[in-house]
């Protein structure tokens, strides 16, 4: 056995390793759809209320007497983004410029949100963290049959959608025309980004699941010259940093989820610098 295959023979590892691979190939799918839309930072608002969702679903557990409390955490996380998702959505498209009035609330109103709740359930705020920079070494099998379906429901509405959606991100009013269904539409972008944060909170945390959502894709935008061979090249990047920055924590003690954005970042400096100093033709 050598020093490189050691990781694939730890099944905590290898747990690990597949949630790293399906975050990292889900996320950038509805970052490129973000990022079209200009809404960079709608991640970030929806990790804040997710996390008062942790914090509730951390409440009803202990009014129910669950050993485990926060057993109802990540369901908790799921029904808090969505519903923020579309409140933001809602918002958006009923007020010019409401959109960022909505986020700051969520943002702030999430923290507050997460910290009070947790403190009626008898925890801390020390139990969020966690939540909030990532845990994936603690992730069971459980965790791992859900990401697994999270995942599939992204890919087939992120990639099976992808023209409806492209036209709704791209241009709404000839979307409208074309007779799409835009509402809807921007309801399904909205709660699929939910979705995403939910997803990748094992992995990098609800501080940092934006970056792997938006980082990505931004990198792809430097060299991609279409809408699909952006999104092709986020998702192998997307990819690429989750396995690489998780193998990388297996030796050195590191967090994973501060790792795999910072490596992300990396990237994007790299061919940043790299596209400067290549000559345009």
């Amino acid at each position: 056995m050598t020093a490189l295959t050691e990781p694939l023979t730890d099944p905590l590892m290898q747990r690990a390793l597949l949630v790293a691979l399906l975050v990292g190939l889900a996320a950038p799918v509805i970052g490129t759809y973000l990022v079209q839309r200009k809404l960079s930072l709608l991640g970030d608002g929806i990790g804040h209320v997710a996390l008062t969702g942790v914090a509730l679903g951390w409440l009803v557990g202990s009014a129910m007497g669950l050993v485990t409390r926060d057993a109802l955490a990540i369901p908790g996380a799921v029904i808090a983004a969505i519903a923020g998702a579309v409140v933001i959505e809602t918002v958006r498209e009923r007020t010019r410029g409401g959109g960022d009035v909505a986020l700051a609330l969520l943002f702030y109103g999430g923290i507050a949100g997460g910290v009070l709740l947790i403190g009626l359930a008898g925890g801390t705020s020390a139990n969020l963290v966690g939540y909030l920079f990532g845990s994936i070494s603690t992730v069971s099998t459980s965790d791992v049959v859900l990401t697994v379906v999270l995942c599939a429901v992204l890919l087939g509405v992120g990639v099976g959608l992808r023209p409806a959606l492209f036209a709704v991100s791209h241009d709404a009013e000839f979307a409208r025309a074309a007779g799409l269904p835009v509402r809807a539409l921007n309801v399904a972008i909205a709660v699929v980004a939910a979705l995403t944060v939910t997803v990748a909170m094992r992995v990098v945390g609800l501080l940092l699941v934006s970056a792997l959502m938006i980082v990505p894709v931004a990198v792809a935008q430097l060299v991609a010259r279409s809408f699909h061979s952006t999104m092709g090249l986020a998702m192998g990047l997307g990819t690429a940093v989750c396995l690489v920055g998780l193998s990388v924590t297996y030796w050195v003690p590191l967090a994973p989820g501060a790792t795999i954005v910072v490596l992300a970042i990396a990237v994007y400096l790299v061919v940043l610098l790299g596209r400067g100093l290549v000559p345009r033709r």
